[in-house]
């Protein structure tokens, strides 16, 4: 079957839903957008703490792998990605973190005009409405309901207490003037629940007549007319199909399954589209490579006191007890998730910005997401910012049904090994502080097998170290000609094609990456509809 449209979407994830409000806003466009995944049914999704329930879900989750990585004892980590509408905004940490400023500086000195700060900073604060207001850095009028902490916390008090011990600064608002110091995150709630893009963005658009959602869509193949895309096939519910388009084909596939939509259609590096068996469109040998991805490195401390979230899910009175908190007031554990604060600190000597950032949970698991340890814990989960350790993602076969393969190359690079040592003394340094005494009564990981010198810590690294599902550059936009995209995301070389997800950044934020990807979307909405102005 084939059906024609002004634009396609491929992916309903933290930028496609974006684009999907955006490009039908006003009527003029027939839009279709595509998702792999379901409708964002399963209700662990609409809570904060069924983010525990998701991370291994298959109905909503990709759950990829790596292959196995060189410095981390040749393990495989494990990769969930949304597979739903809203994407891995369906299923992430549900933090609200830009970056940093000069993130966005240095997009724009790599040759992106339109990517400076002041360029991306009115994005920002047109996709939030924020509890706390109109300002010079938020907004109120947008879509993404971002809300404060419901219920501060006796523990991250004293983290924060902690951390003030040893010189850093308590900060209420890590998207403000700076971004160093310790506090409480925001969340992308909404009154206790979830806001993904799917809710912000796809809810207020769905009944418009011009824009169509296939779930259960997922593409396999871009079509062409020379070097120019006219669509895209795909597979909704098992069955051939094929959309076309009149002006634009927009793969928001993310940052692992947008190299792969375009290597499988012929675009990528010469020699590896041979060796799988894929007729060569166009040489581009970037496309896949530039991986970078947040190496997170969870501490985890036994508490003398039952007060965390590990305590409140072990009994049937404590699941009662904040059931009714959430029924009756939308706080407690189920309105937050899992991770409340934040330390964004500075571990190198040089650093001129916070190198590396901490999320701290009043609950502990051996794995991210995984069943809470029978005992009252928390976790202090540090990541290097800016790592210098490069990737890839490759098509494994011709299918698009095949999962890639994927090499995050982990602490690949000297430094990231050094950040990474001073990372976790630092952690440790913290967990000494006079405010934490009262609280921490043993130190579970790394635990008294390794020691302080470099070597411990590094080995502690290396047999712990896993992903914090930020994957980011594999489509990387830039001017000079290798690059992928240009700064208006069209993919050099072809015309009628844009990649716009969180494949395109040149380089990783210093931060989470969802709330980047949303101003991706908007940013690039704003380009299209400058580009087809006066052409409806």
């Amino acid at each position: 079957m084939q059906s024609t449209f002004d634009f396609v979407i491929v992916g309903a994830g933290s930028a496609g839903c974006v684009l999907a409000n955006r490009l039908s806003e006003d009527g003029r466009f027939r839009v279709l957008l595509l998702e792999a995944g379901a409708r964002d049914w399963l209700p662990w999704i609409h809570l904060p703490i069924g983010y525990g329930k998701t991370m291994f879900h298959r109905q909503v989750n990709w759950q990829f792998h790596t292959e196995p990585e060189p410095e981390l004892g040749q393990r495989r980590i494990y990769w969930p990605r949304g597979k739903v509408l809203g994407g891995s905004s369906s299923i992430n940490g549900l933090l609200s973190i830009r970056g940093h400023r000069d993130d966005y500086e240095h997009w724009h000195r790599l040759g992106n005009p339109g990517w400076s700060w002041d360029d991306v900073r009115p994005f920002f604060i047109r996709l939030e409405n924020n509890v706390r207001g109109a300002s010079a850095f938020h907004g109120d009028q947008g879509p993404l309901s971002i809300s404060d902490v419901p219920q501060h916390h006796e523990l991250m008090d004293a983290i924060i207490g902690g951390a003030n011990e040893l010189g850093m600064a308590t900060n209420a608002d890590f998207n403000g003037p700076q971004q160093d110091g310790v506090g409480y995150f925001q969340l992308t709630t909404r009154k206790g629940l979830r806001c993904s893009t799917a809710v912000a963005y796809l809810r207020p658009a769905r009944g418009r007549s011009n824009l169509h959602i296939s779930t259960h869509a997922q593409a396999t193949r871009i079509l062409f007319a020379g070097q120019r895309a006219i669509g895209v096939e795909y597979l909704l519910k098992g069955q051939p199909h094929q959309a076309r388009v009149r002006r634009e084909l927009i793969i928001a596939a993310g940052a692992v399954q947008s190299p792969q939509l375009l290597q499988v259609s012929g675009i990528g590096d010469a020699a590896h589209l041979a060796r799988i068996g894929v007729p060569l469109l166009q040489h581009r040998p970037e496309v896949g490579r530039n991986l970078q991805d947040h190496l997170q490195i969870r501490l985890m401390y036994k508490v003398s006191k039952p007060i965390t979230t590990n305590d409140d899910l072990r009994s049937l009175w404590g699941k009662a007890r904040i059931a009714l908190q959430w029924l009756l007031w939308r706080r407690g554990p189920l309105a937050i998730g899992i991770n409340q604060g934040a330390l964004f600190a500075r571990v190198q000597p040089d650093a001129t910005r916070p190198d590396v950032q901490f999320h701290f949970g009043t609950l502990s698991a051996d794995l991210a997401g995984a069943e809470p340890h029978p005992w009252s814990g928390t976790t202090f989960s540090v990541c290097q910012l800016r790592p210098l350790s490069r990737g890839s993602i490759l098509a494994r076969s011709a299918s698009a049904l095949d999962a890639p393969a994927i090499f995050p190359n982990y602490l690949s690079a000297e430094a990231d090994r050094q950040v990474a040592i001073a990372a976790v003394r630092l952690a440790r340094r913290l967990a000494r502080s006079k405010a934490l005494q009262p609280y921490l009564s043993e130190e579970y990981r790394p635990g008294p097998g390794y020691g302080d010198s470099d070597e411990a810590l590094l080995a502690f690294v290396r047999d712990y170290g896993a992903t914090i599902f930020h994957p980011v550059g594999t489509c990387r936009m830039g001017s000079d000609p290798a690059a992928v995209v240009d700064s208006r995301l069209r993919v050099r070389g072809i015309q009628g094609l844009r990649v716009i997800d969180a494949s395109i950044m040149p380089t990783i934020p210093s931060g989470n990456t969802h709330i980047p990807t949303v101003m991706i979307g908007e940013r690039s909405a704003d380009f299209l509809l400058q580009d087809h102005k006066g052409n409806a």
